[in-house]
C-alpha cells in the first residue's frame, strides 16, 4: 500500500511543462520555393527579462510543416509547441498553388486551434513575418491586431480555418481570405481580399472595392466607406459614409436560355459625417440625389466584382446556396456548377439612406 501511495503522485508528475521552457508560436508564415519545398517561419513572443529581444524567429525548408518544426526545434532551447498559434500566413505563391495539404495538417493538430486566423500575404509571408517593424516590436501581435481591427471595420474578411474549411468543403460557396502586404519595411497593411476557386487563389478584390463586396457577401454593422463621385470636368465631390448597417437578399429564378436569373438586393443605411461637393444635405431633394449618385456607384462596382467571379468561374457570395435550395438536392447533384456560373444572369439592386447627416445645420 506504501508503495503505491508513492507512485500516484509520480504519475501526475509526467508530463509538466514550466512555461519559461516553452516557445509558445504565435504566427507561422509558409511559402513555396522554387525547389518546391516549404519555407516555413515562426514566430515566438520572448518571456525573459533578460534578453534584448521580444521575440524570436526561427526558419526552416522541408518537404512538410511538421518536417520544419523538427529542424526548428534544433535550433532552440525551448520545446515549441503550437496551442497559442494566433495566424497563418501563406505566401501568394503557394496560394495560387492550393493549400489543402497545407491546411490539412493544421485541421488534424488537436493542439491548434480551429479559430486561428488565415491570410494571404501579397508576396513573400517569410519575408513580411521576420522583419521587425520600429514602432512594432512584436510583429505577430502587430499582425493579429492589424487583422482584428479591420475586420471590425469590414474593410477585410475575418476568415478562421473553421470558416476557410467550411465553405472549402461546401460546394456552394468557394473561399476567401484577407490580403495583407509589407510596406517599405516599416508597417503592414492590409491589401484587399483574395479569392479561391476550392483551394487555389485565382483572382482579388482590390481594397477600395472590399467593404462593396462585403455588401454583396452578406449583412453586417459598423462598417465605413469613402466614395469619390468627382465626374471627369466637374468639381470635387466626395463622400464619407460612417456607421453603416447593410442586409442582403437573394432570389433565384429561371432565366432565358435555361440559365439561372439571380437578383441580389442590397439595402444600406449610414450617417454622412463628411461631405465635399455642392449639394445641401439639409434640403431632402438634394439629399435624396446624393442618394441615388452613391446607390449607382455601389452599383457599377458591384457589377465588376460579379463580372470578375463569372470570368474566373469563382462562387465567392455563395449564390450557389440559394440555387441548391431553390432546385433541390437531386437536380443540384445532376448540374456542373461551376461550368454555370459564367451563364448566370445576375442583377444587383442597390439602395442607399442616409439617415444622418452631422450636426452641421
Amino acid at each position: 500500500m506504501l508503495l503505491l501511495l508513492i507512485m500516484l503522485p509520480l504519475n501526475a508528475c509526467g508530463d509538466q511543462r514550466v512555461l519559461e521552457d516553452l516557445g509558445l508560436i504565435q504566427t507561422v508564415s509558409y511559402d513555396l520555393l522554387p525547389s518546391g519545398q516549404l519555407d516555413i517561419s515562426v514566430s515566438i513572443p520572448q518571456a525573459d527579462p533578460e534578453t534584448t529581444s521580444q521575440r524570436e524567429v526561427l526558419s526552416a525548408s522541408a518537404n512538410s510543416s511538421k518536417e520544419a518544426k523538427m529542424m526548428m526545434s534544433r535550433k532552440t532551447g525551448m520545446l515549441l509547441v503550437s496551442g497559442q498559434i494566433r495566424n497563418v500566413l501563406f505566401g501568394e505563391s503557394l496560394a495560387r498553388s492550393g493549400l489543402k495539404g497545407h491546411l490539412d495538417a493544421l485541421i488534424r493538430d488537436p493542439s491548434i486551434s480551429s479559430q486561428i486566423k488565415i491570410s494571404v500575404v501579397d508576396g513573400n509571408a517569410g519575408e513580411l513575418l521576420r522583419d521587425n517593424y520600429a514602432q512594432h516590436p512584436r510583429t505577430g501581435r502587430y499582425i493579429d491586431m492589424l487583422l482584428e481591427k479591420e475586420s471590425q471595420g469590414q474593410t477585410i474578411p475575418k476568415v478562421t480555418l473553421f470558416n476557410f474549411q467550411r465553405d472549402y468543403f461546401d460546394e456552394g460557396v468557394d473561399p476567401i481570405a484577407p490580403l495583407i502586404r509589407r510596406q517599405d519595411s516599416s508597417y503592414v497593411t492590409t491589401n484587399g481580399i483574395a479569392l479561391f476557386r476550392d483551394d487555389k487563389h485565382v483572382a482579388r478584390i482590390e481594397p477600395k472595392d472590399s467593404l462593396v463586396f462585403a455588401f454583396l457577401k452578406g449583412k453586417f454593422r459598423e462598417g465605413e466607406i469613402s466614395i469619390d463621385l468627382t465626374a471627369p470636368g466637374e468639381s470635387k465631390e466626395i463622400v464619407m459614409f460612417s456607421s453603416i448597417t447593410s442586409s442582403r437578399k437573394i432570389k433565384v429564378s429561371q432565366g432565358t436560355d435555361g440559365a439561372k436569373k439571380i437578383k441580389i438586393e442590397v439595402n444600406i443605411t449610414g450617417s454622412v459625417l463628411e461631405y465635399l461637393g455642392d449639394l445641401r444635405l439639409s434640403n431632402e431633394r438634394e439629399r435624396k440625389l446624393l442618394e441615388h449618385r452613391v446607390s449607382q456607384y455601389i452599383h457599377e462596382r458591384a457589377d465588376a466584382i460579379i463580372g470578375l467571379m463569372k470570368e474566373n468561374k469563382l462562387d465567392n457570395l455563395g449564390i450557389g446556396r440559394y440555387v441548391r435550395n431553390r432546385v433541390g438536392f437531386k437536380q443540384w447533384q445532376k448540374m456542373k456548377w461551376r461550368e454555370e456560373i459564367p451563364k448566370l444572369q445576375v442583377e444587383s439592386s442597390i439602395h442607399v439612406k442616409i439617415k444622418d447627416y452631422g450636426k452641421f445645420r
